[in-house]
């Protein structure tokens, strides 16, 4: 283990022995990070948090810290951070809360870049990236291979829906459906289309895309459809597509509304 002589780790802590620990960074009571894990100058993490292995956590970022929240009360909620995770500077991550089933939980391989913040129980999957200044409210969930691009503000209990992109300065205040890519204030919200630059680059194949791309056509511009109907048909037509019959699913499983809006 490689601890700067003036970091500061509470001796409830619990480090693997090969976590390097960088000058004047600040470690709590209930916190465990896993093996290859580097916290780097003047970086606080708090606990309860789990960090699993080959973490980054960069300098001034805030990890495991309270939530936000004028019903918490401070009960002992956690926070758990997978492997391979890159943090970048000024970021925070607040643990989670009674209410919201008491856990923030961040997957595997995601980047988190500078000033992101990830509010009170959110779930973030795998591969993930947040851009710079990127916002999380409380209870959002991202999906694996979602990108949200800088300035994004995400209304709280929204989904993400993996493998979509979402332009920088967007505001977002309902589900993102899976596979798209979109841009827009709060109000004035595009889906432009398939995100198939994002889905080849993941391998997928060009009769996947082109599944979605028709499945696409079908739900957001068959005006003359209600949208139980093109939801329907697309569910019919490719029935044997894993990734548009989860296209549908997510539509019908969204509590909150699905951004439908697309550009003319």
């Amino acid at each position: 283990m490689s601890i700067h002589p003036t970091a500061v780790i509470d001796p409830k802590a619990e480090l693997d022995g090969s976590v390097i620990v960088g000058p004047y960074a600040v470690i709590g009571a209930d916190v465990r990070i896993g093996a290859e894990s580097r916290i780097e100058a003047h970086a606080v993490v708090s606990g309860p948090t789990t960090i699993g292995r080959r973490n980054q956590i960069s300098s001034f970022a805030t990890v495991g810290g309270p939530p936000q929240d004028l019903k918490y009360k401070g009960e002992p909620t956690e926070l758990i951070i997978g492997d391979d995770n890159l943090i970048r500077e000024y970021a925070s991550i607040h643990r989670g809360t009674v209410d919201g089933g008491g856990k923030t939980v961040i997957g595997d391989s995601n980047l988190l870049m500078a000033y992101t913040h990830v509010a009170h129980d959110c779930l973030i999957g795998n591969r993930v990236i947040l851009a710079n200044v990127a916002t999380l409210a409380g209870h959002v969930e991202v999906q694996d291979h979602a990108s949200i691009g800088g300035l994004v503000a995400v209304h709280q209990f929204c989904r993400i829906g993996k493998f979509s992109y979402i332009g920088g300065v967007s505001g977002i205040s309902l589900d993102v459906p899976p596979y798209v890519i979109l841009a827009g204030t709060r109000n004035r919200t595009r889906i432009s289309g398939i995100n198939k630059i994002g889905l080849r680059r993941n391998g997928y194949d060009r009769e996947t895309i082109a599944n979605l791309e028709n499945a696409f056509r079908i739900i957001f511009r068959t005006p003359e459809l209600l949208m139980k109907e093109a939801l329907e048909q697309a569910r019919s037509e490719y029935p044997d597509c894993p990734e548009v019959q989860y296209l549908v699913r997510f539509f019908e499983e969204s509590k909150r509304g699905v951004v439908k809006r697309t550009e003319d």
